[in-house]
């Protein structure tokens, strides 16, 4: 490697940190160019900044860029839960500002640039949402739900210094990073094959606990599975071991389906604060569509005396959040999108996701794919496809010998049935050879759901 700090020595150092992922330099089509052999001219547009000012002119032109090598992947984006459909150009004029909600929302504070008046107005609606009355909660617009989850769970610490954590093995990954940060004792339950926490092996841990508090975090709506943890059943094990509601503390992790449920018709009661819950966090780019990170949690507002600080002089504001300065933007992205969208537009929006899952649920099994759908969600899972091209293609999330995709609100039936039919075209080349054969998914979405060529032939014995 040169001395030097040139493009190709930076490339080469960041591409080995970053596994070949070319973060400094890409390769990007020129609409513009041609030649006279008919192949498209690319440009190497460098993303590197070297010390030199560029012409708006020029900047322009790498983000226009930028944004058509986009278009491709906005196009085939199944496997994430992010609402790509939206449209915020009303509040491009609000760029020009920084905006900036340093300290408790509800305290104010002396940085006068800031949309604290736009946060509240959206935790009240998750609070009425979620069913607890104003003078009874506390809350705020997180960086996502990692954020709220790592709130949540410091209140429930806060309570019982010695508690346990317990958190099922679908759990996102945040949650036992996050006992790590705190070095809360951790312990990992069981899940059935649903996602669902198992509350038989949870009974058995709490039994073998007892001394000591329990914190619970529970999942609406698992990472791979979209699985929906039964929270009245976890009520009931905390009970049934002899932890009084003195001794427990619940949080519910609920990213992409904690706004969900409630315009469900057959779950509009599974999430509430009329249970013994103690927080409830959700993620605001998921079904929103937010175009920033961002999330709301909301807890009963008698946990906050743990986290209860002096006012801070210097932003004349309680320092009652886990990163102090937050972004001024998210509220009204979130407050815009709420008011857009109205009650009767997120109705229709849940359920379209979900009737559209199903369709690629059904659509998969007519193919002869193995395909799973928890009956509360929008998350399809299914074989991985074992061409990592392929995967890429559709940027699917794996996990294993499953893979899935979550049905969000810019997910068309167009795109799915795309995305089957290239799916069977790609299972034939993988399987003609005769030397491969499709993936057992049987414990981890069960052999009813499966179609590897053992469980298809004991479901011809049984037929």
């Amino acid at each position: 490697m040169e001395n030097s700090v040139g493009e190709s020595s930076t490339t080469a150092a960041v591409t080995s940190i970053y596994h070949g992922l070319p973060l400094l330099t890409t390769r990007l089509v020129s609409s513009n160019n041609t030649n006279n052999n008919n192949n498209n001219t690319q440009n190497k547009m460098s993303l590197v900044i070297n010390g030199d000012s560029h012409t708006q002119a020029h900047l322009g032109q790498v983000i226009t860029h930028y944004l058509a090598s986009l278009q491709p992947h906005k196009q085939r984006f199944l496997g994430y839960p992010t609402n790509e459909e939206f449209n915020y150009e009303a509040l491009a004029p609000l760029l020009h500002l920084h905006l900036n909600n340093a300290g408790d929302p509800f305290h104010g504070s002396s940085f006068t640039l800031n949309s604290t008046s736009f946060e509240v107005s959206v935790l009240d609606w998750f609070a009425h949402l979620w069913d607890i009355q104003k003078s009874e909660y506390w809350g705020y617009v997180t960086t996502g739900g990692t954020e709220g989850n790592l709130h949540g769970l410091l209140l429930g610490r806060e309570q019982f210094p010695d508690g346990i954590l317990y958190a099922s093995q679908d759990s996102h990954y945040s949650v036992f990073k996050i006992a790590r940060m705190y070095r809360m004792q951790c312990i990992k339950v069981a899940s059935l094959i649903s996602g669902e926490i198992d509350c038989r092996d949870l009974k058995a841990l709490l039994l073998a606990n007892k001394h000591k508090p329990a914190i619970i975090n529970l999942n609406i709506g698992t990472t791979m599975k979209g699985a929906v943890d039964d929270i009245d059943l976890v009520i009931k094990t905390l009970h049934e071991t002899g932890f009084s509601r003195d001794r427990f503390y619940i949080h519910c992790d609920g990213a992409l389906f904690g706004i969900m449920l409630p315009f469900l018709k057959e779950a509009a009661s599974k999430i509430s604060f009329k249970k013994a819950i103690g927080s409830i966090t959700i993620s605001g780019h998921k079904f929103l569509g937010c175009p920033i990170p961002c999330g709301v949690v909301i807890t009963r507002l008698e946990h906050m005396k743990a986290l209860s600080r002096d006012v801070v002089e210097v932003i004349a504001s309680r320092d009652a959040t886990v990163t102090g300065s937050r972004s001024g933007h998210a509220p009204i992205f979130l407050w815009y999108s709420l008011q857009k969208k109205g009650i009767i537009g997120i109705e229709k929006e849940v359920e379209r996701c979900i009737m559209n899952a199903r369709y690629l649920r059904d659509q998969l099994g007519s193919a002869g794919i193995g395909a799973m759908l928890n009956e509360l969600s929008c998350t399809v899972v299914f074989e991985r496809p074992l061409d990592d091209e392929f995967v890429s293609r559709w940027s699917l999330a794996c996990n294993g010998n499953i893979a899935h995709v979550v049905v969000m609100q810019h997910v068309t039936l167009s795109m799915l049935d795309s995305f089957v039919s290239e799916f069977l075209q790609n299972r034939v080349i993988w399987f003609r050879d005769g030397l491969r054969k499709p993936l057992c998914i049987a414990n981890d979405v069960g052999a009813i759901h499966c179609t590897c060529p053992l469980h298809i032939s004991i479901k011809l014995l049984d037929i």
